[in-house]
């Protein structure tokens, strides 16, 4: 399954295919019927690729593109999105059997039978994930590196600035011919 490309956006229902890149943001297309192009800022868009999302396990998290082929290989037996919760926690704890019960939530229950339901009749949906070559795998390490550094605390020992480094404030002038 080749889920490279699909994106969650917070705050928008549905899946996105991962068109490009501009100055302004992502440009995004809807996976539905109606294909819109959008573009989501880069600066308090949050994406989430669902190539890397995982589901919360007793031991180990689980893949979501582990639990997605589960549950296509039940796919008579998939309720609907808006089904009741007891029959969602009954299906996912077929198709994803070691997921956390506490930290697993029904609502992600539900987006996630609604992803597959999006998803089901796609090709990408049926064709195999691309291995990264040796060469994709350690810049997509360096760039996890450099984000990680990019958010590591301040030194205690760093200075504030003090008033005396800041630059002079302009002083008023008037006129004296007006007084």
């Amino acid at each position: 399954m080749n889920l490279r490309g699909i994106v969650a956006v917070s705050g928008r229902p549905g899946l996105f295919k991962l068109v490009g890149q501009n100055k302004a943001g992502y440009v995004l297309e809807s996976l539905d019927a109606q294909k819109v192009k959008i573009v989501a800022n880069i600066s308090n868009t949050k994406l989430a690729s669902l190539e890397d999302i995982t589901v919360y396990g007793e031991d180990d998290d689980i893949k979501l593109s582990d639990v997605l082929a589960n549950i296509a290989g039940k796919a008579d037996q998939v309720p609907d999105a808006k089904a009741d919760a007891s029959q969602l926690k009954a299906f996912f704890s077929e198709v994803a059997p070691n997921h956390d019960q506490d930290k697993v939530y029904v609502s992600d229950m539900k987006k996630i039978v609604s992803w597959y339901n999006i998803m089901k009749e796609m090709p990408l949906f049926t064709e195999e994930a691309p291995e990264l070559d040796p060469q994709q795998e350690a810049v997509k390490a360096d760039l996890e590196k450099k984000s990680k550094a990019a958010t590591a605390v301040k030194p205690a020992n760093a200075k504030a600035p003090s008033k005396t480094s800041q630059p002079a404030k302009k002083a008023n002038m008037t006129s004296k011919k007006g007084v």
